[in-house]
């Protein structure tokens, strides 16, 4: 026994000091790249997308950024209710940020330093001696943990409890530093840790010291380290954001150049074309559009004319996620592989891209190198092999190409013909009355879920005529956003669209939220298909354990065939361009980024939203 005792001793005693001598290897760093070495070094002075040295003042005026018609809350990070555009980029600060010029580069922003274990066992960070929120409270590693359980607590949005599933606890070392260990020990764990929101453990707090539940923080600003705070609202129609001029990370390195605004203003719009007409009238500055037709007809006149409003197709370099009619597979007309390719044959993309302003989406990771190309390479075939009798037989084969038609009414035709027969065989039958009906004398109907106004949208048109031809129901819902929000998260729709992240480097976390077999059973995720394959989730695994870009690529390209190859979605679009009309009234930076959006208000994507962020007011004085 005493023997035993000792060896158990010993045993222990070598484990402890392994532990020191992986601490020992594991530096301090002041960026962490998920492959290669970070294009700045530690002693670098600003981004080369930004200037430096650009002068500070005047007020963005920005319209609603998407269907969000009004909000009746401040907390961005639960399910119900609408939070305002805005937050989650000008008030919420981050342990890191991202480099935009380079793939997946995190450097400390809130956190001075990080040290990462050479086997991704955990990740450390300790934060900057100057971070304050704007209470003057500094930020703690208390706060740091208590943002981690509120986010991945039961009150929270479930997209970040999802996001977080990997890390296995968070333990505070001192005042200033925080440990994260890691259940699941992959790059993408650490990137979501650096993307870890912080707020105060004041915010929400009751007089008698207790904190509300996270989900009744409701009302109360947000207490937050970013450059700007809340000035006035007003009626949840209009937000106004004030810098900060005593923002703590002012001068540092990766906030050089940024927030260059005095003051931002958020109004909200009922309508797209009453928006339009305010933009003309100089009531905000920029708008990003996203209908190639409003871009070509409605954004032209004399003010574009003489350059008083200038009208910019952006080329990024972001890789540009899926964006689908995305059908929810919960709905059994859904189920049979067939039904679904035979829809995607009723769809003509060429006839509605008339202006040839977009692409046809044919990956998940499209405008990438991870799109699949080519037959599978042998390490993609030697993840899809095990599951080759689950899986269609085109996986194998030559990337996905969604149907075309080039504008070709017997192309058209010809499709409809194929989607006929595959109906058919799927058990689905025109009836006397013109309807398709399976054997149980059901028709074959379904509902497109949209917010705000999209009876009119030429294309959901076309594609109810196309179905009509095949005995298909076809109706569109309109709802507010407030219900849109709801319905997606109770999933409740047959069929929606959907628009993928961009990226730089896609996360594993994300794709898990949207397609894995845990996700679909979470009610407020995102997984809105439904999807439940275990070749998905493994292929999840195989990306998150990947320890070389080659590995991550085969990976990614073999998720892509098989998300493509199932047909759970109507491939639509991306583009490799933004549209953008703004006022001449902004200083721009000399170099632009690589992966950035011209969004206004992505609250939760990790893509720099470029001008709203790091443009300036040529002359304040003229507003």
């Amino acid at each position: 026994m005493i023997r035993r005792s000792a060896s158990r001793g010993l045993a222990a005693l070598l484990l402890g000091l392994a532990a020191l001598a992986a601490l020992a290897q594991a530096p301090w760093v002041h960026a962490f790249a998920a492959y290669g070495e970070p294009r700045y070094g530690p002693d670098f002075k600003h981004f080369d997308f930004v200037d430096p040295d650009a002068p500070k003042g005047g007020t963005l005026y920005l319209p609603n950024p998407d269907r969000r018609q009004n909000f009746d809350k401040y907390n961005t990070y639960t399910v119900r209710g609408n939070a305002p555009a805005g937050v989650g980029i000008f008030m919420a600060e981050t342990l890191t940020t991202l480099g935009a010029d380079e793939p997946r580069t995190m450097y400390g922003l809130l956190a001075e330093s990080m040290r990462v274990e050479p086997d991704f066992s955990a990740i450390t960070f300790r934060l900057h001696p100057k971070a304050r929120f704007t209470n003057g409270d500094p930020v703690t590693a208390a706060d740091v943990r208590h943002s981690f359980e509120m986010l991945t607590g039961k009150h929270a949005s479930p997209t970040y409890a999802t996001a977080l599933a990997g890390v296995a606890k968070a333990v505070i070392v001192d005042e200033r530093t925080i440990r994260f260990e890691l259940a699941e020990r992959n790059r993408d764990t650490l990137f979501k840790i650096g993307a870890l929101p912080v707020f105060s453990r004041k915010w929400g707090l009751k007089s008698d010291g207790r904190s509300k539940p996270f989900d009744e923080i409701v009302d109360e600003h947000p207490i937050m380290s970013g450059p700007y705070t809340i000035g006035a609202a007003d009626s949840g129609r209009r937000l106004e954001f004030k810098r900060d001029p005593d923002y703590w990370a002012r001068d540092l390195p990766v906030r050089r150049g940024f927030y260059n605004f005095d003051r931002i203003v958020y109004r909200y719009y009922q309508d797209e074309a009453v928006a339009l007409e305010a933009f003309k009238a100089g009531e905000f500055d920029l708008v990003r559009v996203y209908g190639a037709r409003t871009w070509n007809r409605q954004h032209k006149g004399p003010k574009w004319d003489d350059g008083r409003i200038i009208k910019r197709e952006v080329k990024i370099g972001t890789g540009q996620g899926l964006q689908t009619y995305t059908l929810n597979l919960r709905r059994p007309i859904f189920q049979d592989i067939r039904v679904r390719k035979a829809l995607g044959l009723t769809y003509d993309f060429e006839t509605n891209n008339r202006y040839k302003l977009y692409r046809r989406a044919n990956s998940l990771f499209n405008n990438s190198d991870l799109a699949a190309q080519g037959l599978p390479s042998p390490g993609e075939l030697a993840l899809l092999e095990p599951f080759r009798n689950v899986l269609p037989p085109e996986v194998f084969g030559p990337p996905f190409v969604a149907p075309r038609t080039d504008g070709d009414a017997n192309a058209l035709r010809r499709n409809l013909l194929e989607a006929r027969a595959l109906l058919e065989a799927a058990g689905w039958k025109v009836a006397p009355d013109g309807k398709l009906r399976n054997a149980q004398g059901e028709a074959f109907e379904f509902e497109y879920l949209a917010p705000g106004d999209s009876v009119n949208d030429a294309r959901l048109g076309a594609w109810a005529r196309n179905l009509a031809k095949l005995g298909i129901g076809f109706k569109v819902r309109n709802v507010d956003y407030a219900l849109f929000s709801r319905r997606l998260e109770e999933y409740d729709f047959d069929v929606v669209t959907i628009a993928g992240q961009s990226f730089g480097l896609p996360s594993p976390a994300d794709l898990a939220s949207s397609l894995s077999s845990k996700s679909a059973d979470e009610k407020g995720n995102n997984n809105l298909r439904g999807v439940k394959s275990p070749v998905v989730d493994r292929l999840l695994e195989a990306m998150n354990r990947a320890t070389t870009p080659q590995e991550f690529r085969e990976a990614a390209s073999a998720l892509d065939r098989v998300v493509m190859w199932n047909y759970w979605q109507i491939p639509e679009l991306y583009g490799d361009l933004e549209l953008m009309s703004h006022w001449d009234k902004f200083g721009i930076p000399r170099v632009w980024p690589k992966y950035f959006t011209t969004d206004l208000g992505p609250d939760v994507d990790e893509q720099l939203a470029w001008p709203i962020t790091t443009w300036w007011i040529k002359d304040p004085a003229k507003r």
